[in-house]
């Protein structure tokens, strides 16, 4: 049987259009576009007219868009190169604690370089409450970063409004943007943000590129030191190729992300109401309106979202953060929402894409309803038998004080 994929937040496959707009750079067009013969300048006009497809995204100018290898470092580049610019002014950073490891980890590493970091609460929705972050600010306060969307439950944060905040008081605003980019509206004036990281293979270009938005007249240290590609900001002479897929792929989202919010919300709608009507008990983590128009997080409270899958060996899923599938921790993002460990061990997290059929989330539910029953069964069955050995047990006891 053809497998279902519903994981298009840990990964897309790359768009047909995508693929051939790369097929002239791998085949033919392999200047470096620093050299001044007319194969370097072609490849130099291909990766300008990129950088505005992204530009023309975000809203933002074609100058302030830099290529990077992908959100990870697009991350890592503004965290890090904020704290080292600004050591002398503060060392002090206001981030969530529902961030992607690529915030979380680079905060830590700071941590332990001697900058203090305040990881705000959330609600039960995983929002972020303005409020809270305008009181953690403190006079060394010199950069605040919350995630536009989460990965897992898909919540939208009230970016906009933090983003006033943090100009209101002269902090720099940071905003990881992996998920929602090609997704939801994500301009930067509207965002009042800094600095934006994407992913390119969360909108259906390749792994291993992205961009970071950095706005006009901000200057942070390098991440990587070396030539003066990127207008000095990040060295190592561009990738051509991925960085024409990165175009291309931002280009076809801003032609497609009106019909592909709606269609893709419908489904996803579909997909929770098809499952909630056999299983009733199903909950939705996540805020069910301010969200990702193709996340659904869903628990199976007194199941494990774990097992469940493995009875559905053709769908691609996951329990959570697809970097968290090997891990037997339940989700940092569920605990922080205080949802609790049983419910959040029972978690699934399902996620549309631009390829997804009405036939396959329909397909989705079935296996997923019939699974959780299979696991019902499983769970009485095995309750059963505890209850005989718990019985024989008691009877062994008798007889034994009768012998004695």
């Amino acid at each position: 049987m053809k497998p279902v994929y519903l994981d298009y937040n840990a990964t897309t496959p790359i768009d047909s259009d995508v693929a051939a707009a790369m097929m002239l750079f791998i085949r033919e067009e392999f200047g470096n576009p620093s050299s001044s013969y007319s194969l370097g300048i072609r490849a130099r006009q291909a990766l300008e007219k990129a950088r505005g497809q992204v530009a023309e995204l975000l809203g933002s100018k074609t100058s302030e868009i830099i290529f990077t290898s992908g959100g990870s470092e697009s991350n890592n580049m503004v965290l890090k190169g904020v704290a080292l610019s600004l050591r002398d002014k503060g060392r002090h950073i206001i981030t969530t604690g529902i961030e992607h490891p690529a915030i979380f980890n680079p905060a830590i590493f700071l941590i332990e370089n001697g900058w203090d970091v305040t990881f705000l609460p959330v609600d039960g929705y995983g929002s972020v409450n303005p409020d809270e972050v305008k009181n953690a600010i403190r006079k060394d306060t010199v950069l605040i970063s919350v995630m536009h969307a989460n990965n897992e439950t898909g919540t939208i944060q009230p970016v906009q409004e933090i983003g006033r905040i943090s100009r209101k008081h002269g902090i720099f605003f940071h905003t990881d943007a992996a998920q929602s980019v090609g997704k939801v509206k994500t301009d930067v004036s509207d965002l009042c943000v800094d600095f934006l990281s994407l992913a390119g293979h969360k909108l259906y270009a390749p792994k291993g590129v992205g961009a970071l938005y950095i706005r006009d007249g901000i200057e942070i240290v390098p991440l990587i030191h070396g030539g003066g590609q990127e207008s000095g900001r990040r060295a190592g002479t561009e990738n051509v190729i991925l960085n024409v897929a990165l175009g291309a792929a931002c280009e076809l989202a801003g032609k497609n992300i009106k019909h592909d919010t709606f269609r893709i919300a419908a489904l996803r709608d579909r997909l929770y109401d098809n499952m909630v009507s056999a299983i009733p008990d199903a909950t939705l983590n996540g805020h069910p309106d301010n969200r990702l128009p193709n996340t659904l997080n869903i628990s199976f409270t007194g199941f494990k979202g774990e097992k469940i899958l493995k009875r559905i060996p053709n769908l691609c899923a996951s329990t959570g953060a697809a970097c968290k599938d090997r891990s037997a921790t339940i989700s940092h993002v569920l605990a922080a929402m205080g949802v609790s460990r049983e419910s959040a061990i029972g978690a699934i997290r399902l996620t549309l894409g631009r390829p997804t059929t009405q036939d396959e989330v329909d397909q989705a539910a079935e296996w997923i309803i019939k699974a959780v029953r299979k696991e019902e069964r499983g769970k009485r069955k095995e309750e059963r038998g505890k209850g005989k050995g718990e019985r024989g047990k008691g009877k062994g006891e008798r007889d034994k004080k009768i012998i004695l």
